[in-house]
């Protein structure tokens, strides 16, 4: 027969037990608020699937993107937790030139990446491949030539070319040919609380140029910003991926690894 001792001892134990288990999950708890506080309000890592932006970002890459430059809406929030959009609380527009990271508004459970090339009230338009922006022609000097790559490891020669922004913004641009469709767009002028971006690869990217309907961007809700893209942390070579897995350590593009992005 159990004494009360025993009985006592016994009710101790799982007490115990019970406040061990409890502090166990009110820690768990923690952690997950605090990541997701700072995945909020801080900043969030993404994956490059595509070669959009190419050169400045690769397929591959594991870009930063830094949330507080540019305020905060529902658009913030962590990348797997999509709500509607709603309007921006501490906002500030990005510069010319800035690079990116928004819910593409044709599905907000996806999150794309692109530059911006023209801000609210701009006047963009596009001639022979060379962007207008308020009557002026942006900078425009050819670089020699680059690789584009594939989503299946393959490459393409393509004519590189620095582009100048207003306010002196350089980055390098790829054209993979001389004439494309979207090499020409009349004079637009950008709406309040929009953007026009547009990817680096510009033979390569559904952005600004092409509207929502046919797969682009048209123009960007400013209230659809995660944020700004400041630093590649890692990149791996994503056409490793057909080759025995003993070898995928050498897709590792270390000379990426904690680069900034301009």
């Amino acid at each position: 027969m159990a004494t009360s001792e025993n009985r006592a001892d016994k009710s101790a134990k799982t007490d115990g037990s019970a406040r061990g288990w409890g502090k166990a999950i009110l820690d768990i708890v923690g952690i997950v608020l605090v990541v997701m506080v700072a995945k909020t309000a801080i900043a969030e890592p993404f994956y490059v699937p595509s070669g959009s932006m190419e050169p400045t970002l690769q397929i591959g890459d594991e870009l930063l993107a830094t949330k507080y430059p540019y305020g905060y809406s529902t658009a913030s929030l962590p990348g797997f937790v999509t709500l509607p959009n709603s309007n921006r609380i501490f906002g500030e527009l990005p510069k010319h030139g800035d690079v990116v990271v928004f819910r593409w508004p044709g599905d907000r459970s996806q999150v794309w990446v692109k530059r911006v090339i023209g801000l609210p009230g701009d006047k963009v338009a596009l001639h022979d491949g060379r962007v207008i922006i308020n009557g002026a022609p942006v900078g425009m000097t050819p670089d020699g030539t680059g690789k584009v790559e594939s989503e299946d490891g393959s490459r393409t020669s393509a004519a590189r070319y620095i582009e100048t922004l207003p306010g002196g913004r350089k980055h390098v641009i790829f054209k993979l040919t001389p004439f494309e469709p979207l090499d020409n767009m009349a004079e637009t002028t950008i709406p309040p609380g929009h953007l026009f971006v547009m990817g680096d690869n510009r033979d390569n990217s559904a952005d600004s140029r092409v509207p929502l309907r046919d797969g682009g961007v048209g123009m960007l809700p400013v209230d659809d910003l995660v944020g700004r893209v400041d630093a590649v942390v890692g990149s791996w070579d994503l056409g490793m991926k057909h080759q025995p897995i003993w070898t995928w350590p050498q897709g590792l593009r270390l000379s990426r690894f904690f680069t900034a992005v301009h």
